[in-house]
């Protein structure tokens, strides 16, 4: 509950900040502690969705891009963030200008950091064998925060213009309207994890751009909705991953990735 107390004033105060036009539509994943009532309550000019079931990332930002599309007033950009973060006042107003000056781009997310302000990886290629390889033998930071790893140099960020990714991480990334349509909704297949590569990779297919706008600050309290379920978010971590594979991924290569997670599982 006061993750998205902090998340939805953060949110509105960037609305408020850029002069910009929005809705927002809250989704509650069949929660427990109070966040609906918290958002009737207080933030009465937002629409709830409040479902019984937990629908998993996906079900839920489909959920909302549903109801979206019913109310009959189509709006140029969505925005799909995760409760556990911290918009700064000038992301949004970033983010909208640079969809809207580049037509073909269909999705950006904005520069990461952690909570304490330290940086965050959020712009990444698609998976890999080298990056799986890494998440089970690290070897050292260098590798790790490398391309070899799907890491975004940090000097891109540092120079502040937007680049080309692959895609964002999931906690923060607004889509271009006609593009959504075109692609279609998240696969829902996903319950937690790599629903955002799968739809990139969607996205990158229609031909639309995937860029990171490292003017566009956002705090992310990266895993704080999740921490309580660390076993369960673990086996859907690599459920997802596995599930990847099989969709866009050749037979040698996940092959050779079954290789790579049953050695270092035992390791």
């Amino acid at each position: 509950s006061a993750l998205t107390r902090g998340c939805l004033e953060s949110l509105y105060a960037a609305l408020a900040h850029d002069g910009l036009t929005g809705h927002v539509w809250v989704v509650d994943n069949a929660s427990a502690d109070g966040s609906a009532e918290m958002v009737r309550e207080t933030f009465p000019q937002a629409t709830l969705l409040a479902s019984p079931e937990n629908l998993g990332f996906a079900g839920g930002a489909n959920l909302g891009l549903a109801a979206i599309a019913e109310q009959g007033d189509a709006p140029r950009h969505v925005l799909l963030l995760n409760p556990d973060t911290l918009i700064a006042p000038d992301a949004l107003g970033h983010l909208v200008r640079f969809l809207d000056e580049h037509p073909r781009a269909g999705l950006a997310g904005g520069q990461l950091q952690y909570g304490d302000g330290t940086f965050q990886h959020g712009a990444f290629r698609f998976p890999t064998l080298a990056q799986l390889a890494l998440d089970f033998w690290p070897l050292n930071h260098r590798l790790t925060d490398s391309r070899l790893n799907g890491r975004s140099p940090r000097g891109l960020y540092e120079a502040g213009e937007p680049f080309p990714i692959d895609h964002p991480l999931g906690a923060a990334m607004m889509a271009r309207w006609e593009a959504v349509q075109q692609v279609g909704p998240l696969e829902t297949d996903y319950f937690m994890y790599c629903e955002e590569i799968d739809w990139c990779l969607r996205f990158r297919r229609a031909g639309w751009g995937i860029y990171c706008v490292p003017r566009a600050r956002i705090t992310h309290l990266a895993g704080q909705s999740t921490r309580q379920f660390r076993e369960e978010m673990f086996v859907a971590l690599w459920r997802s991953r596995l599930m990847l594979y099989r969709r866009y991924y050749s037979p040698a290569y996940r092959a050779l990735a079954r290789r790579i997670v049953r050695a270092g599982m035992r390791r």
